[in-house]
């Protein structure tokens, strides 16, 4: 399952409207575009949170591109988002990444479940470490709670022409979970007991629970002959 080389992202029709509220979900262009202005979000509540915090989204996007670069962000893919089955205006810092990465045997042998868990354990941690850095956004009341949305290529045969089809789990981390383990004091195995959403292409498979693990992946990894720009730097374990 380790990402050997990198390609653009293919074109993808996916569905996040079906867990969050409103907000455009198109690949993206300039980095800018990866978060969702505050204007567009939906309540005042929301408009305020991305007006107090647009210094940390854009840290936490310039930091997924430098220091992850086999992630895709897609246009306005951060944003405080609103479940949609929420009773009231609750509102999660959401954050959607494309995983690219090459075709793998062992992963293809894999199940639908295991390999949402492969992906949840190797990814949720360190988005949500990165996601939580801003210990101003953590504190403030109106956060309710954290979304990490993952989306990689379900590996299955098809015709070269033919658009990839991609799996996808959202998980809803409330903030007293998330700042638990932010503090050291849960392991990655206690963010698996938040609600999770899975599908398969654009149907929904529904809730799903999965088993997870510390895997460092994230923290080792390095794409061969990839440099960093002149003045970034990458925080190490993630």
């Amino acid at each position: 399952m380790r990402p050997l080389t990198y390609t653009a992202p293919a074109l993808l029709s996916l569905l996040l409207l079906l867990a969050l509220g409103p907000g455009s979900m198109t690949w993206a262009g300039p980095a800018d575009d990866r978060l969702l202005p505050a204007d567009q979000h939906s309540s005042d509540k929301a408009r305020r949170l991305a007006k107090t915090h647009a210094r940390a989204l854009r840290d936490l996007s310039a930091g997924v591109y430098h220091c992850l670069p086999w992630l895709e962000l897609p246009k306005h893919s951060i944003g405080f988002f609103r479940p949609k089955d929420a009773s009231q205006d609750e509102r999660y810092l959401a954050l959607r990444v494309y995983i690219e990465q090459d075709a793998s045997p062992q992963f293809a042998r894999l199940g639908a479940d295991e390999r949402a868990a492969a992906m949840f354990s190797r990814y949720v941690g360190p988005l949500l470490k990165r996601m939580g850095a801003e210990r101003t956004l953590l504190d403030d009341a109106d956060l309710d709670g954290f979304t990490v949305i993952l989306d990689w290529a379900k590996p299955a045969p098809r015709a070269e022409s033919a658009r990839p089809i991609t799996e996808t789990i959202a998980v809803f981390i409330q903030k007293s979970m998330a700042a638990e383990y932010l503090a050291g004091r849960a392991p990655v195995g206690r963010l698996a007991e938040a609600r999770i959403l899975a599908w398969d292409g654009e149907t929904a498979r529904g809730q799903m629970r999965v088993t997870a693990w510390e895997d460092d992946f994230v923290a080792t990894y390095k794409v061969a002959n990839y440099q960093l720009e002149k003045g970034v730097s990458c925080p190490s374990g993630l």
